[in-house]
């Protein structure tokens, strides 16, 4: 299938880009920056020049199903929180029911609908990605909600623990990746917001017990 991935150029959309390509996707690379093309064209995905923060359309017209897996970055400040993590979110989404696409899957946090033990800048992130959800959500696509704990670059085991809520842990950038192109397939994790980490089971069998 075709599948857009904003963020792309991050940790784990560049993961993302590879993997869909392995699995015989057609992966589709959304960057802001011409520099950052080349980085999606050596991991085999197809660049798209495309702002979160302003008309997508461009980008999602043809997918198959979209995947925003953006952020900030822990360096900017709450402006640039609101704009992409909740604003560029929702921008989406609105993009990809306007164009009939519905398989949407949205790259969360682990407890961002519970931000109370949280301080600062982090609580104010996990708020923004919560209201993002929540407008996903309300929509009437079939959407995929994916909260991980706390992402390492260690290799991965494509054995995670999945639920409604999991005690926090960590959980490598790779299974995340790996968990969220096979929610794309996978019709028991449409409709689902779910937190992982990792743990025992593979990744395929854990998206069944949702």
């Amino acid at each position: 299938m075709k599948v857009l991935v904003a963020g792309a150029n991050g940790k784990t959309g560049r993961l993302l880009i590879q993997y869909l390509k392995e699995d015989g996707h057609e992966p589709y690379g959304m960057v802001r920056k011409e520099e950052q093309k080349s980085n999606i064209e050596k991991l085999g995905g197809i660049p798209v020049l495309a702002d979160l923060k302003k008309d997508v359309g461009h980008a999602v017209k043809g997918m198959d199903a979209v995947i925003f897996a953006a952020g900030s970055g822990s360096s900017t400040g709450p402006d640039q929180t609101e704009a992409v993590d909740r604003d560029g979110a929702i921008n989406l989404v609105k993009h990809t029911e306007k164009f009939g696409i519905k398989k949407f899957v949205m790259l969360s946090a682990i407890n961002a609908d519970d931000s109370s033990e949280a301080e600062g800048s982090f609580k104010f992130y996990l708020d923004m990605k919560s209201q993002a959800d929540e407008y996903l959500k309300r929509t009437e696509l079939d959407y995929t909600i994916v909260r991980p704990g706390g992402l390492t670059d260690e290799e991965s085991t494509s054995k995670i623990k999945v639920g409604e809520k999991v005690a926090r842990d960590n959980i490598p950038r790779a299974d995340v990746a790996k968990t969220i192109i096979a929610s794309l397939q996978e019709p028991n994790a449409y409709h689902k917001t779910f937190e992982l980490v990792s743990g025992d089971t593979q990744i395929e069998d854990a998206l069944k017990t949702l």
